[in-house]
């Protein structure tokens, strides 16, 4: 579905991606770990198209993404602090979104808005927000659209145990339904329950692309906290 082939990124002399490849496929649920610096987010917004690699290149669906924009309608994306019109309400954030996508033929999901319970509070200006309920606006919009592809940027970050266990539940649900999803997390507890694969970074450099029971095997550990751990410390 996603492949990168000798994907290398530079901003001045700090090589950011150096030659990274990696295929990711339908119905799996990854979780793209690293250190801090380790370009785990250059390579996010190059899968995205807003990074443009110096060399190499990404396909999704077998088409290069630098000549085929569209594909951007089939991901959907939770950064990691989600920006808004601080003047906007929730529910004019949410309806400015479906006329930035408007795609008559999408079937909204509107799951996590009506867990959240975030169709109570439509009228709430976003500047009067939580942290955490920005989370649930960003992560109800990156759903909204019943994408193929979900990329998710520390998406449990500032959720209460109950959001996080909603969201966590939702997520299965679509990685059975055969959708690719992409995680980013520092707080690897979370994602025990989700990956099935793992693509471990650092400085720039693809260190492993695994299946999460092929981490296990080879590290012995049946945590994925305690796996990286011994990874990282051999």
């Amino acid at each position: 579905m996603i492949i990168a082939t000798n994907v290398s990124k530079q901003f001045g002399k700090l090589k950011v991606l150096d030659n990274i490849s990696v295929n990711c496929n339908k119905g799996e649920c990854i979780a793209l770990i690293g250190p801090n610096g380790s370009g785990k987010t250059t390579f996010i917004k190059s899968i995205l198209g807003m990074v443009v690699p110096d060399s190499g290149f990404i396909t999704f669906n077998g088409k290069n993404i630098i000549h085929d924009w569209v594909y951007r309608q089939h991901i959907g994306y939770m950064p990691q602090i989600g920006r808004y019109p601080e003047n906007m309400t929730i529910g004019q954030v949410i309806d400015m979104m479906k006329d930035i996508r408007h795609n008559s033929t999408t079937v909204l999901d509107t799951d996590l808005i009506e867990a959240f319970n975030l169709d109570k509070l439509m009228q709430k200006r976003m500047r009067t927000l939580s942290g955490g309920t920005r989370q649930k606006v960003s992560a109800s919009l990156a759903f909204l659209f019943n994408p193929d592809v979900l990329i998710l940027d520390e998406p449990t970050a500032g959720l209460d145990p109950v959001a996080s266990e909603i969201l966590k539940d939702k997520i299965i649900a679509e990685k059975k339904k055969g959708k690719l999803v992409l995680i980013t997390s520092h707080i690897l507890s979370e994602l025990d329950d989700l990956v099935t694969h793992v693509i471990y970074m650092n400085e720039g450099k693809l260190q492993f692309h695994k299946s999460i029971e092929k981490v296990r095997t080879d590290t012995g550990e049946e945590k994925l906290s305690k796996a990286i751990a011994s990874i990282m410390s051999k």
